[in-house]
């Protein structure tokens, strides 16, 4: 598969502008918050096209320093010799030979960036829209769930409640919290550790309360528990109905999860910073999940995500991709989505800044918990860099 489609974005090239080559890769870090930086990656070519990818939470999911910025940049200097003077269509020569060097999240992450900037680049001077080079899209709007976890203060069963009632307001029809964010530490006294426990369940009960039964509901554990914790809390949640129950433990830990799995009723989900189809594949070979949540800033960018969502295919895992992150992201994600068989819905951070949607021209929009495909050339969106240079981090 990978060989005809790499051959049919050469046969269309001779069709695109063939003096196109990358001149540049810069880092452009937009501050949303005092938590979140989204680390946009910009390709300029000589053709006078630009692609954007996305390479937020390569350090995980603490607040990003000058210092995480200046490491990032650093690995893509190492990276760019890889491209710079050479055409953007040349998407598998480059994963080919910088994939080897992905060996630990922020290189994965990097790559990963890159990559989605070159399907956009390649998009554009092809005049077609990405998912077109994918095959073609299947829907024309992808259902998307609103994380309420960042945006929430406080984070209390109040706090999450009030945020559920919002993105509800503004239309989504399923939403997700983490609530054990600052979790005790697993030597911690056990009065502090069933303390946090119980804040967190009241959190998600009073989320329920607050949006009915007809919304769904999901949570993230964030990896906070060990298999006998994971399965009682999940007992203790089974009155609120929860649409799928994520990373009670590390998603690596292959058989732990899977004995959770097997110990409780809900759904499970997990996998949003492993990455490239061999970090995957035993989740899904082992069934110990239903859902997996590939990232496209660090699985390895959209034609790894095809792999992985093929071979999760394979095994009857459905795919929800992991996607906390600026518009950018979402916006390849979407298109590698587009026509996804095993799609199962999109995460979309809500709430954290009300000009995130401006960042995009056009303007990103959700519509009912919907966000349509673009059928434009590449993402079909560029950044406003005026305002992202008014963020600049």
């Amino acid at each position: 598969m990978m060989q005809r489609r790499t051959f049919a974005l050469s046969a269309l090239a001779a069709f695109a502008r063939p003096q196109a080559r990358v001149t540049a890769i810069d880092l452009v870090p937009v501050r949303a918050t005092a938590r979140t930086v989204w680390l946009l990656v910009r390709i300029r070519t000589d053709a006078g096209v630009t692609g954007w990818g996305e390479a937020s939470d390569a350090f995980g999911f603490t607040a990003t320093t000058k210092d995480d910025q200046e490491v990032l940049a650093r690995i893509l200097r190492e990276l760019s010799p890889l491209l710079t003077g050479k055409s953007p269509l040349n998407i598998e020569p480059f994963r080919q030979a910088a994939w080897p060097k992905a060996t630990t999240l922020v290189n994965a992450t990097a790559i990963s960036a890159i990559e989605q900037a070159l399907w956009d680049i390649a998009g554009q001077l092809l005049d077609l829209p990405v998912h077109a080079l994918f095959g073609g899209k299947t829907r024309s709007k992808l259902p998307v769930y609103a994380n309420i976890n960042r945006a929430t203060k406080p984070r209390t069963p109040a706090g999450f409640a009030a945020s559920a009632k919002a993105a509800v307001r503004d239309g989504f029809q399923s939403l997700k919290l983490a609530p054990w964010d600052g979790f005790p530490k697993r030597d911690s006294p056990k009065k502090a550790i069933d303390a946090h426990v119980e804040q967190g369940i009241a959190c998600l009960a009073a989320v329920r309360e607050a949006v009915g039964p007809k919304i769904a509901v999901m949570t993230d554990c964030h990896s906070f528990f060990d298999i006998p914790l994971a399965i009682r809390v999940a007992r203790r949640l089974e009155p609120i109905n929860l649409a799928w129950y994520e990373e009670p433990v590390p998603p690596e830990r292959t058989r732990e999860t899977l004995e959770i799995r097997k110990g409780i009723k809900q759904q499970m989900a997990g996998g949003e910073v492993l990455f490239g189809v061999k970090g995957f594949e035993p989740l899904c070979r082992e069934h110990a999940v239903h859902i997996i949540m590939p990232d496209v800033k660090h699985c390895g960018g959209l034609l790894e995500m095809t792999h992985i969502a093929a071979m999760a295919e394979a095994h009857g895992v459905s795919v929800a991709p992991h996607n906390p992150s600026g518009p950018i992201a979402t916006a390849a994600s979407i298109h590698v989505c587009a026509g996804m068989k095993n799609f199962h819905i999109l995460e979309m951070q809500w709430g954290e800044v009300d000009w995130r949607g401006r960042l995009l021209k056009p303007e990103e929009k959700f519509v009912n918990g919907e966000i349509a495909v673009s059928d434009a050339p590449g993402f079909g969106v560029t950044v406003d860099e005026s305002l992202a240079a008014k963020y600049l981090a």
